[in-house]
């Protein structure tokens, strides 16, 4: 088995080369949700950890919330900078805050990169009194063709055991409250029609497709463009978000 994530450096280092592919086909978050961040930080500063290309960032900075990115990869830090987003370059364990302090640290689809036992002290110690920690994720599954008819193809090419989807068996509000943080959860419905062509544009920016033999990346895709067929990919779950907020 290999061990988490975030020791997977392969895998972690891996979004560059497809970061232009990335921000285009990755899906935004849901308004709702945006909301729910925004009413947490209650017009205060917001730091966006492994902040990929800036899609979250992005959406809060269109409600006009003050937003820092830190993104550990130079080619989609640069993406992000290209929408005019503020971007420092490195990874959240060895990035220095100099000194400042936030309404809200958030983890959109991020906080299976970071080491939790660094993580979570440190975003302690940035935040306001009252400030909160909120680890973001979309939730989401195929539904048409289902879940268990993709895993069938994609184990032709990896073990799913080394490869989990990220959040598999992370107990995100069991960390939070651990670190002496009051916890909210909320979730949002998310359902999405693709088209073949968008379905599989989309997957390909993930780490697991992204670091495969480029052979077997055109054969699997190849695969799975037959299991979808022309009728495309109906996705539904929804948007989850536990969210830490610090003592007074």
């Amino acid at each position: 088995m290999a061990g988490p994530l975030h020791t997977q450096r392969d895998r972690a280092d891996s979004f560059g080369s497809v970061a232009r592919a990335y921000d285009r086909h990755r899906p935004r978050y849901p308004a709702e949700v945006i909301d729910d961040i925004a009413a947490l930080a209650h017009g205060g500063r917001v730091l966006d950890v492994g902040s990929g290309t800036g899609i979250a960032a992005a959406q809060l900075a269109e409600r006009d919330l003050p937003v820092l990115s830190v993104e550990p990869d130079a080619a989609m830090a640069a993406v992000a900078a290209g929408k005019g987003l503020r971007v420092e370059l490195g990874t959240f364990e060895d990035w220095d805050p100099d000194g400042r302090v936030f309404d809200v640290v958030l983890f959109a689809q991020s906080w299976h990169w970071v080491r939790a036992d660094v993580a979570v002290p440190k975003a302690y110690s940035i935040l306001r009194p009252g400030g909160s920690l909120a680890l973001l994720w979309h939730a989401t599954a195929p539904e048409s063709p289902p879940q268990a008819d993709f895993d069938a193809v994609y184990r032709r090419y990896m073990d799913l055991r080394t490869h989990p989807t990220a959040g598999d068996d992370v107990p995100l509000a069991d960390t939070l409250a651990a670190a002496g943080l009051t916890v909210s959860e909320t979730t949002h419905p998310v359902r999405i029609e693709y088209t073949t062509q968008a379905w599989l544009d989309m997957v390909f920016t993930f780490s697991a497709q992204i670091v495969l033999d480029p052979d077997a990346a055109q054969s699997l895709r190849a695969d799975l463009a037959d299991l979808v067929g022309p009728d495309g990919v109906t996705v539904v779950g929804s948007t989850y978000m536990a969210a830490g907020t610090k003592p007074r």
